[in-house]
């Protein structure tokens, strides 16, 4: 029973993360939502469902934070917007319709404005996620198992819960920054707020203030 207990703590937060990503991303329901609204409100809610399983998450941001998490994690998500900007250019060398997929993500913007698209995911979907992903997901999992399998099981489903997107190029991309993010946590697990701020400075960069 403790077990079953236990692995329903990993399983139902992640089946409904691939709920909220298949409501958000899928041709079927997409065109129906506010994106930025609809990716607010899961961001949301998989914080919440992380520190209502997690009893220790909140007490660990609040004990691991530094102030050299602050130039660090910028520091990170400069260095990733920088992979992002040179794959972009590959990545359009390589597939000819990777420019019109990425084209679809930037398209996500239109009808809202960027300022506030901005402060979305600075102030709540960037921490959000890596407070889920990589704070609950990954350290969950790396309980039953080994922080290296891990890693590898974090990545993959971060990755496949955008499928529903059709769109390679974003699959593609949250494999890369999952992973990117994933590695960070696995060799340093104390610095899970530097990765928060990380996540929310990439995420404001890449879409708002330096759109690749």
């Amino acid at each position: 029973m403790q077990i079953v207990r236990s692995m329903k703590r990993i399983v139902v937060p992640i089946l409904i993360a691939a709920l909220l990503w298949f409501l958000m991303f899928s041709p079927w329901t997409a065109p129906h939502l506010n994106f930025w609204l609809a990716m607010t409100t899961s961001g949301l809610i998989l914080a919440a469902l992380s520190f209502r399983y997690s009893k220790e998450l909140w007490h660990n941001l609040k004990s691991c934070f530094r102030w050299s998490d602050v130039p660090l994690g910028v520091a990170i998500g400069a260095a990733l917007w920088g992979v992002f900007w040179l794959g972009d250019k590959v990545a359009v060398w390589m597939f000819p319709f990777a420019d019109g997929e990425i084209g679809s993500i930037y398209a996500m913007r239109d009808g809202m404005s960027h300022l506030i698209i901005g402060l979305l995911l600075l102030l709540i979907v960037g921490p959000a996620e890596e407070i889920f992903w990589r704070g609950y997901v990954q350290e969950q999992i790396g309980r039953k198992s080994s922080p290296t399998t891990s890693l590898f099981v974090t990545t993959a489903i971060y990755a496949l819960v955008h499928i529903w997107s059709l769109n390679f190029m974003l699959v593609v991309a949250a494999a890369v920054a999952g992973g990117v993010w994933g590695l960070l946590y696995r060799l340093y697990p104390k610095r899970l707020c530097a990765l928060v701020i990380s996540h929310a400075v990439w995420d404001a960069a890449v879409f708002v203030i330096f759109p690749i």
